[in-house]
Parts: structure tokens; C-alpha cells; sequence
């Protein structure tokens, strides 16, 4: 499973100019599960996304969780990070998990933020979506559960 975290002022996801789910302050999860991911996978993502300190103490320092100011977190499936890449011009996507686990173990993974006391708001899995966000930093990062 694959995450890329970035550090928001602000966000929201929109489907057909409907927005979908919304953040103040917190994190934009960028979700992609692959194959061979299990519950493991989003249990351990989850916990390093609610704890991570990438948030700015008092003296200006990454020190503080997204639990600790009070944030949320807006994920997003996006299947296309988990696409190969290294061959040719079109990326192969036959590494992603097939859509029904695919969904199962995305939602699982929200829940397992749900479970971290994260107030959490999604896009919807599989569907075409608008994420605007303003990333503050830029702070951005790649988490991959297989590197444990």
C-alpha cells in the first residue's frame, strides 16, 4: 500500500462540481492499494499518517501530529500510484488490486484512521474526481507499507 501525505491548509474533493469531502487544517492522503496488501498494510500506513510530526511546533519546528493541532485527514483513492512505469511510454497497472479489495482495503484504511480519534472525510473510491487543496510547505511525503 502506498500514501502520499500532503500537509494542507485547506481541502476539498469534488464529483461533478458536488464537493464530496472537506478539510480545514490536516492531511491529503492519496491512497493506493496494490495486489498483495492486506489489513496490515492499512493498519501500519494509518498509524504512521496520525502520528507522523510534520506539523509546525511554537518555535516553527515539524513537531506536532495532525492529532496534536487538532486537523483531519481527506483521502483520496488514486490507483495510479501504484503503476510501473519503468517500461515504455503507458504505465501497466496490473500491480493494483482489483477494485472490489481495492475498495475494501481503502475503506479499511479510513476506518483504521477513524480509529487513530482523526476526523476523516473522503473522495469516493473509483470515481472521477476534483481534489483542490492548498499545500502548505510544500510538506509532502511518500509512505510505502512494504518499507516498514
Amino acid at each position: 500500500m502506498i500514501a502520499v501525505i500532503q500537509r494542507a491548509r485547506d481541502a476539498f474533493v469534488e464529483i461533478d462540481g458536488k464537493v464530496v469531502g472537506e478539510i480545514k487544517k490536516g492531511l491529503v492522503v492519496l491512497l493506493g492499494v496494490f495486489q498483495e496488501d492486506v489489513e496490515s498494510d492499512a493498519e501500519f500506513l494509518a498509524g504512521k499518517v496520525a502520528g507522523m510530526r510534520i506539523f509546525a511546533d511554537p518555535q516553527g519546528k515539524m513537531n506536532l501530529s495532525v492529532k496534536e493541532i487538532g486537523g483531519g485527514a481527506l483521502v483520496i483513492s488514486q490507483f495510479t500510484l501504484c503503476g510501473d512505469w519503468r517500461k515504455g511510454r503507458r504505465p501497466s497497472f496490473i500491480r493494483t488490486a482489483a477494485p472490489t479489495e481495492g475498495k475494501r482495503l481503502y475503506e479499511y484504511f479510513i476506518d483504521c484512521l477513524k480509529k487513530e480519534n482523526l476526523p476523516v472525510e473522503s473522495g469516493i473510491f473509483g470515481a472521477m474526481m476534483d481534489v483542490h487543496l492548498v499545500n502548505e510547505g510544500p510538506v509532502t511525503f511518500v509512505l510505502d507499507s512494504k518499507e516498514k
